[in-house]
């Protein structure tokens, strides 16, 4: 699966009489680049191909991420049945972030959801021997613990977020490395079923308080305790 922002092909329409050149195109939302060649139907990106009418569509969508499937492009978002939300990943020049009803996920004034990950983690290093992320989000957070953490369990509410984050290329590594597991649920519910002293690190990053007031409760503080 490939995936676009207008980052990607901002400049792709300017090609277009370059037909039969080929030229570095990320297929990832920015993480990595390849060689695609310039047809004139549009641009083929390993066995799929980008046509010049999905290019000017993403490029009119500045705040939607896409994905690529057999010519087809289609905007990444999700509705939660559980929640009444609407999921959908923002793309910014670094790592997208995710919204939720419209709400960025991450700092992206002045960062971007990368730096701002980095700086969250900063705070509680070192990340040592098993640590709890009580919301996974987009898991960029449960991917940067896990790098020094020997095992990182990270919680997620909402399915519809994790539809989101099959979808990111960005989140892959939450997938791929194997001291990560992920639970489903209601972090508050969640972390009663732990162990006394189970954790050697907490990163605690709930959204907003409308969103999740019972996260900022005594209650929930007092069993993170």
């Amino acid at each position: 699966m490939h995936v676009f922002s207008h980052y990607q092909t901002a400049d792709l329409l300017a090609h277009r009489t370059r037909t039969g050149e080929t030229m570095m195109l990320s297929a990832d939302l920015g993480r990595t680049e390849s060689s695609a060649l310039i047809l004139p139907d549009g641009i083929a990106i390993n066995d799929d191909l980008l046509t010049w009418k999905a290019i000017a569509t993403i490029n009119k969508n500045p705040n939607n991420c896409y994905t690529l499937d057999d010519g087809d492009i289609n905007k990444i978002q999700a509705f939660s049945e559980e929640t009444g939300r609407v999921y959908s990943l923002y793309p910014t020049a670094s790592a997208p972030t995710m919204l939720v009803s419209g709400l960025s996920m991450h700092r992206i004034k002045n960062s971007d959801p990368y730096r701002d990950t980095l700086e969250k983690v900063k705070a509680i290093r070192p990340l040592v021997g098993r640590v709890l992320d009580t919301t996974t989000g987009l898991g960029y957070t449960a991917i940067e613990a896990a790098r020094t953490a020997a095992h990182v369990i990270t919680v997620e509410l909402d399915p519809a977020a994790q539809e989101i984050i099959a979808a990111n290329p960005w989140s892959s590594e939450l997938r791929t490395l194997g001291n990560i597991e992920q639970k489903m649920g209601d972090s508050f519910d969640v972390v009663q079923t732990f162990q006394d002293g189970q954790f050697q690190r907490i990163l605690h990053d709930p959204p907003m308080f409308s969103h999740a007031g019972q996260l900022y409760s005594a209650a929930f503080y007092t069993h993170l305790h």
